[in-house]
């Protein structure tokens, strides 16, 4: 599992023009699934995904996670992340879950993070074409690997 996460201090998806989901202070975060992926990768990812430590405290530094700061979180799966691209110019797909493993991880993965994060988890639709818009605070930006 790949999960990008990205300080934001505002973030939505929009599918056919119509927005599905939308945060202001937070994290938007991106997630690739992997095959190997189950449901211990899952529920380690989702404690770490809010726990890691990305806002400042009242020094400055990196010391606050977004469970301490209770915002939001824009989760969006994005098969892309998994993609193989090693070598050559394009991007291969054998590396990233099937659709149908995929989806349902993901929604496990959603499903843990809105349990242990209920102030507020948005997301946008599995599979979908979607249109995804933030304003990076920062910028700051670190990729999860399980």
């Amino acid at each position: 599992m790949l999960l990008l996460l990205q300080r934001v201090t505002r973030a939505c998806v929009e599918i056919d023009g119509a927005t599905v989901g939308r945060i202001g202070p937070g994290l938007l975060v991106l997630a690739g699934i992997e095959p190997a992926d189950g449901d211990a990768e899952v529920a380690r990812m989702a404690r770490r995904l809010l726990a890691y430590r990305v806002f400042a405290d009242d020094a400055g530094r990196m010391n606050r996670s977004l469970s301490d700061t209770g915002g939001g979180l824009l989760l969006v799966s994005q098969f892309t992340l998994a993609a193989d691209t090693r070598s050559g110019l394009r991007p291969g797909f054998s590396t990233a879950a099937a659709p149908a493993e995929a989806e349902r991880t993901f929604s496990t993965l959603l499903a843990e993070c809105r349990r242990l994060h209920p102030r507020g988890v948005e997301t946008g639709r599995f599979g979908a074409h979607m249109s995804v818009s933030l304003t990076n605070d920062g910028p700051v930006t670190f990729l999860l690997r399980s």
